[in-house]
């Protein structure tokens, strides 16, 4: 496992370098590299430099090209304007540079120097609900960060905050207790994600209309819910059965979703139940939260009401429950205490932004949050119908996670059936393929979004083989895989001696750009900084194959040459979309 230097970091240094050689009151002066289009990098750090030290850029600028000798990296170095260096770099060193990648198991994508432990708070379903498009993004940005922080070497804690606690169960059990067989599976078997969410529709529809409608039942369900935070293990059996039946149907949607979520991941509001008491002590005996009219509240300067008031974070109502607040803070004291996390991430709703920023700011108050110790939210926006208006069914209700991914599935089986022209695939694999495809179309609609952003779900454009879609990656990476199969004796191989055209080079300097687009992606949770990443080498790989013949090349370095550039093309793009968790594959 060895790493590999970008060619832009070996770049920067020798800059950097000879900057100091040139320029020994300088110190250590950044050079400011970046990509550019006059050639492969430009350096535009000397023009501030020479404004600071009160010289002549363009001087300045012709004495550090001297101190940097062309040759194995360097092919040329040109000063333009006031004092930028545009600099071209060998073909030598891009081949020998890729080809120190390709020998990589991991692509010599490096490990981050001081890798944690990171929590991430993702996928967060409610017990006895349906799950509606608003799950999926918390689900589908939150497993890709998973991913790409393990990629890195951080330690990662997954867990599901899931809604399992509150009023609403009082109605539940008490309704199960006096219908006892409305949970029974027939004959005892298993039964399916549908048919689990199915019993339990029914059971709150029925407990609902009951709840509303008899002042007695309603009684009974309240006095349920103080047996059910008193522990009562009656109640508690009971509760567990609507937790249990929730699973088999959230796990079901999981693995359509081709994601893994396991049981003890699961920590839901009901496993900080025991902290509460304390947490609520330990906050009010320090002074960061006190008593107002009977309830226990944090109060901050900048959070007010309409009415100008302070509103604040209520830890405890004046009835003695406790509110979401009281949970979140108690999780942050686990995740801080007992998981050792070092940094905590919520992929949670933009909406609920005020909530957790009134938590996270009492948790600093409180000590659990310090320099050492941060919490994020990675708040994401709301999915949005093609009219740009909040994502709902035409009758007005939220739209069932299930049957979205279920109308992806079947779009994409199509769009795969419709391009198998020589009829290659059998009926299975067309089927296999639809399911990744269309759920990798969906995933990469959202990660493809900036979190922030609402984005448009728009069914015809995911599946499309035009555009910035995961179908479009799919089919560059198998348009390899097939040039790859049809090579022959001809195997990649690299050959640094050959001149290269401007289309392989501005491949293989993309490629090259896989490692610093992690630790990028890595460092500001943005995954969909990754997408575009793969966006574009799919895009360069389509320009490279339209203008370079790879097996009707001149020579046969040349085609051993391009084979290789096929492969670790693929390679890249197999290795980004498995980080955000999308199949390739190989033939469609």
């Amino acid at each position: 496992m060895a790493s590999v230097p970008s060619l832009a970091s070996t770049v920067q240094q020798r800059l950097a370098d000879a900057l100091s050689a040139a320029l020994p009151e300088a110190g250590s002066a950044d050079p400011l590299l970046r990509r550019s289009d006059r050639a492969d990098f430009q350096a535009n750090g000397i023009l501030a430099l020479a404004k600071k030290l009160k010289g002549n850029p363009r001087e300045l600028a012709a004495k550090v090209v001297e101190g940097l000798p062309t040759g194995d990296l360097l092919k040329e170095i040109e000063v333009s304007g006031p004092g930028f260096l545009n600099i071209t770099l060998t073909d030598e060193a891009i081949v020998k540079t890729l080809a120190a990648r390709a020998a990589d198991d991991r692509l010599g994508v490096p490990y981050a120097e001081n890798p944690g432990t990171t929590v991430i708070d993702y996928a967060q379903p409610n017990v006895a609900k349906e799950m509606h498009v608003g799950h999926l993004r918390s689900a589908v940005i939150g497993a890709a960060m998973v991913e790409i922080l393990e990629f890195t070497g951080e330690t990662v804690v997954r867990r599901h905050h899931i809604g399992d606690w509150g009023t609403q169960y009082g109605m539940l059990i008490q309704y199960l207790i006096e219908h006892p067989h409305e949970l029974d599976h027939e004959g005892g078997e298993e039964v399916t994600g549908e048919e689990a969410i199915s019993s339990l529709n029914r059971i709150y529809k029925a407990s609902r209309a009951l709840f509303d409608s008899d002042e007695a039942f309603k009684d009974r369900a309240r006095n349920r819910v103080v047996d059910l935070q008193a522990g009562d293990p009656e109640t508690r059996a009971h509760w567990q059965r609507f937790v249990d039946e929730s699973k088999i149907y959230f796990y079901s949607v999981f693995n359509k979703l081709d994601m893994e979520i396991r049981d003890a991941d699961i920590v839901g509001e009901s496993g900080y139940n025991d902290m509460l008491d304390e947490t609520c002590r330990l906050l009010e005996e320090s002074g960061v939260a006190v008593r107002s009219e009977g309830a226990l509240c944090v109060f901050f300067d900048d959070v007010k009401g309409p009415d100008g008031n302070p509103t604040p974070l209520i830890v405890r109502k004046s009835n003695g429950g406790y509110g979401y607040a009281a949970t979140d803070l108690s999780a942050i004291r686990d995740r801080v205490q007992n998981l050792k996390a070092n940094t905590l991430i919520y992929v949670v709703d933009a909406r609920q932004s005020l909530h957790f920023k009134m938590v996270f700011e009492t948790a600093r108050r409180a000590g659990w949050l310090n320099d050492e110790v941060k919490a994020v939210q990675l708040a994401f926006g709301t999915v949005l119908g093609k009219d740009g208006k909040p994502f709902k069914t035409r009758e007005g209700e939220t739209v069932r996670l299930v049957d979205l991914l279920n109308e992806a599935i079947e779009r994409a089986t199509a769009v795969v059936r419709e391009k198998d022209e020589e009829n290659q695939l059998t009926e299975e694999e067309i089927a296999e393929r639809g399911t990744q495809v269309g759920i990798g179309a969906i995933k990469y609609a959202d990660l493809s979004t900036s979190a922030a952003r609402d984005y448009k779900f728009d069914l015809d454009q995911m599946v499309s083989l035009n555009g910035d879609t995961s179908v479009y990656l799919q089919y560059a990476y198998a348009r390899i895989q097939s040039i790859l199969r049809k090579s022959g004796d001809a195997k990649p191989g690299a050959h640094p001696e050959l001149e290269l055209a401007a289309a392989e080079r501005a491949l293989g300097l993309h490629l090259d750009q896989f490692g610093e687009t992690l630790a990028e992606v890595a460092g500001s949770y943005e995954p969909h900084k990754l997408a575009a990443y793969l966006y574009q080498l799919a895009s360069l790989y389509t320009t490279f194959y339209a203008q370079c013949p790879v097996l009707k090349a001149e020579t046969p370095a040349q085609v051993e040459n391009r084979l290789f550039l096929c492969d670790i093309t693929a390679r890249t793009l197999h290795q980004g979309m498995a980080l955000l968790g999308i199949h390739t594959p190989d033939r469609l």
